[in-house]
């Protein structure tokens, strides 16, 4: 079997913005909602059959004790935020497996989703869907993959040091050099990609290098290395079986009319 395990908080800013550009700023009250919602059936109609959403139910996480400047939900636009549980819970009502995350983001859903589907046997592969350079720590050869939906590619672990020059299990170290200006961390002053890579192939992870590279500037990278390392302990579930989706449940309807799109509901009922 494959696993499929989704992004929802990436799925539905892109599907917020790509409507708004196409509807010229006017915004649906739960159109980004529905376009997620139609992009999962999307892939089940393709063949999907074991799938899990993670969510970031509250922006901030254990990361903004550690770091004053990571990313809080400070400047997403309230149209935006307001559908956030309504996606929730329509997954949910559509037999679709979500882990809305509080303290943990849902980054960390997706890392520790995919270390225990990728312990199963009966697992061919792991599909982490999102762009977020974040998730490639995740990858592991052919069998735990990153796909990006909307760059159309899929990265094993070749692709992962064809991208960044470094092997999956340094991209938290690659991270923490130069910084991640989504999260709200600024990196080592200096040290940009190339060098960055350059000092890890060489000297591994960050804790062995050599006392003179970083000098004083080391514990903050090692800092930065804990903000950018995805927590894999998540009990998300015990067996693959529970990602299987078995069709919507009773309540579906009901949200179908609430998003004002009777085409889900179609679609559904045609699987």
């Amino acid at each position: 079997m494959i696993v499929h395990l989704i992004d929802g908080t990436y799925e539905l800013f892109r599907q917020f913005y790509g409507r708004r550009h196409f509807s010229k700023g006017k915004d649906e009250r739960f159109g980004a909602v529905s376009g997620v919602l139609h992009s999962i059936l999307e892939m089940i109609e393709t063949g999907a059959t074991h799938l899990g959403v993670a969510t970031d139910h509250v922006i901030e996480s254990f990361r903004n004790d550690l770091w004053p400047d990571y990313k809080t939900g400070e400047g997403v636009e309230p149209a935006l935020l307001a559908q956030f549980q309504p996606l929730e819970e329509a997954l949910t009502a559509m037999g679709v497996v979500v882990w809305p995350m509080i303290e943990l983001e849902a980054d960390d859903a997706l890392a520790s989703a995919a270390q225990i589907a990728s312990e199963d046997q009966r697992v061919e592969k792991v599909c982490i869907w999102t762009p977020d350079k974040d998730l490639a720590q995740c990858v592991r050869g052919d069998r735990v993959v990153q796909v990006d939906r909307k760059g159309k590619t899929i990265r094993n672990a070749a692709g992962v040091r064809e991208k960044f020059g470094v092997e999956p299990k340094l991209i938290p170290d690659f991270l923490a050099l130069v910084g991640d200006t989504a999260d709200g961390y600024p990196g080592i002053a200096g040290i940009g990609a190339v060098t960055a890579a350059r000092l890890l192939n060489q000297y591994g992870a960050i804790e062995t290098f050599p006392p003179t590279v970083l000098g004083e500037q080391r514990d903050r990278a090692l800092l930065f290395k804990t903000l950018a390392t995805l927590r894999t302990d998540a009990p998300l579930f015990h067996d693959v079986d529970e990602l299987r989706w078995r069709g919507p449940t009773g309540a579906f309807a009901a949200w179908t009319e609430r998003v004002g799109d009777a085409r889900l509901l179609e679609r559904c009922r045609k699987m």
